[in-house]
């Protein structure tokens, strides 16, 4: 069964100490494109994320988003030194003392000071932290699988209805081809009779020309050939691997038979029915990108 590439994924937890929420977008890609929008605490966690997300999507443009928040109280997002500010604030009191100065800014002179608050505090997950966001991060990537599966199965309604209207065209040109090199044999006939009988020419070696030119005309390896082609794609599409790149291929070569078709019949009754495959098969060859 195809997967599509496109999906997406949503899942979230809550107790009496996190509230987690995961979401995952997926589009398409010849490779695992991953970006992920975390809070600082798990960033050092990207190869994990990045291993978790390999083993259920394997490839596509992937975008994750994780919130985070701790029920017990967030820590401040600065480091303050409270030494330091102890020290300054009782410098600047004594000096104020010493010279007999009002001294009501004190304290915001001192937290002011150099090196009493640092910068930002890159702080790291802990375990039971990781855990709940890793299960949510599980959860939302099985739901984003899903969605592609169910993706997929829309997809592959929509390829066998393309496969469908290429294999009319197909049986309507099998009908009219003996007509066309009917025709073909009896232009020639009419054209030629009469300066046959009027010129002294070798008939056998007219006859091997038309052979000659019936098989530069004939499409019968063709037809057989896009027949194979269409089966071969249909079976792929009930394959449990991975088909994207494969259908890609199959897709070229069935372009390849109908345009080979279309130019050696040079007929405009097959060509009508050319036209409509040529575009069938740009539908399909469009999805197929989106497959896994």
């Amino acid at each position: 069964m195809i997967k599509s590439m496109t999906g997406y994924g949503l899942a979230g937890f809550e107790d009496d100490n996190f509230i987690v929420s995961v979401e995952v977008k997926t589009l398409n890609s010849k490779f695992l494109d991953l970006s992920i929008r975390s809070p600082r605490q798990f960033s050092e966690k990207e190869f994990d994320i990045r291993n978790l997300v390999s083993g259920v999507l394997e490839r596509g443009k992937v975008n994750i988003s994780i919130d985070f928040a701790n029920k017990k109280g967030a820590e401040l997002p600065v480091s303050i030194n409270e030494d330091l500010f102890h020290s300054f604030y009782q410098k600047y009191q004594s000096l104020a003392l010493h010279v007999g100065a009002d001294s009501p800014d004190l304290f915001k002179l001192a937290l002011q000071s150099p090196s009493v608050i640092s910068n930002v505090v890159e702080k790291t997950s802990g375990v039971e932290e990781w855990e709940a966001v890793k299960n949510v991060l599980i959860e939302a990537l099985e739901h984003c699988n899903a969605f592609r599966e169910d993706e997929g199965e829309v997809l592959g309604r929509k390829f066998k209805e393309n496969l469908g209207v290429i294999r009319q065209g197909l049986d309507r040109i099998i009908i009219e081809d003996p007509i066309r090199k009917s025709r073909i044999r009896d232009r020639i006939k009419n054209n030629f009779k009469e300066w046959l009988e009027e010129n002294s020419f070798d008939a056998n070696r007219f006859e091997q020309e038309l052979i000659y030119y019936f098989e530069k005309v004939d499409i019968t390896e063709e037809i057989v050939r896009l027949g194979t082609h269409l089966d071969y794609f249909e079976k792929n599409l009930e394959d449990e691997f991975n088909q994207g790149k494969k259908l890609g291929f199959i897709s070229q070569e069935i372009g390849r038979e109908i345009n080979t078709i279309g130019s050696k019949a040079n007929d405009a009754s097959i060509q009508k029915h050319v036209i409509v495959m040529k575009d069938e098969l740009e539908k399909i060859k469009e999805q197929a990108l989106n497959i896994l």
